[in-house]
């Protein structure tokens, strides 16, 4: 909560006891006033929101690449799967990238997925790897081959397991397939 890095509340909270500080020193100490004091609430609410936005954590860039995923699969876009995927991807089905892209394909190209909704998230971080449980509600379109077959609406949930490579990018390792609509499921199911 207090990482200065990840979001800018904590500066911007600093800066308006400061003010307030500020305020009250000037008003018991009028002698003693100077324009230059107001730059330092000043600067230290520029200083909060640049921060944020021109420093990335850890935590930031996995929950970008996360998020990239949930976007591309709703997008359909199986080359901005390929781009968060680690050379050195496999799980229990797939044995490589590869294979995993073109199940990605295969499957994007038979059952176009409407909309995805990202339920929960929770991350375990212990640098250079990430574990993340992530709870996804994805509706098929109604003319899709998943839709007509089964049904248009899923709760899916997925454990990725995330790599930080030498170029300081985290990608997708592994992703395992633990829950649809409540039921366990594993790759193998859903061929």
């Amino acid at each position: 909560m207090f990482n200065i890095f990840e979001q800018p509340w904590t500066l911007t909270v600093t800066a308006v006891l400061v003010l307030l500080g500020l305020l009250q020193f000037r008003s018991i100490f009028p002698e003693k006033r100077h324009r230059w004091q107001w730059l330092l609430p000043t600067f230290l609410a520029v200083a909060a929101f640049g921060l944020d936005f021109f420093v990335k954590t850890d935590l930031e860039k996995v929950k970008a690449v996360i998020k990239t995923g949930i976007r591309a699969v709703e997008q359909e876009n199986c080359d901005a799967i390929e781009a968060i995927i680690a050379e050195g991807y496999h799980d229990s089905y797939h044995d490589t990238k590869a294979s995993l892209v073109a199940h990605c394909r295969r499957e994007l190209s038979r059952s176009a997925v409407e909309k995805n909704k990202k339920a929960s998230l929770q991350i375990e971080m212990s640098p250079p790897q990430v574990t993340a449980l992530l709870t996804v509600w994805t509706r098929f379109d109604k003319d899709s081959h998943v839709a007509q077959t089964y049904k248009q609406l899923f709760l899916i949930e997925v454990r990725l397991y995330l790599q930080k490579q030498h170029d300081k990018r985290w990608l997708i390792s592994r992703v395992e397939l633990l829950e649809l609509d409540k039921q366990p499921v594993s790759w193998r199911q859903i061929r």
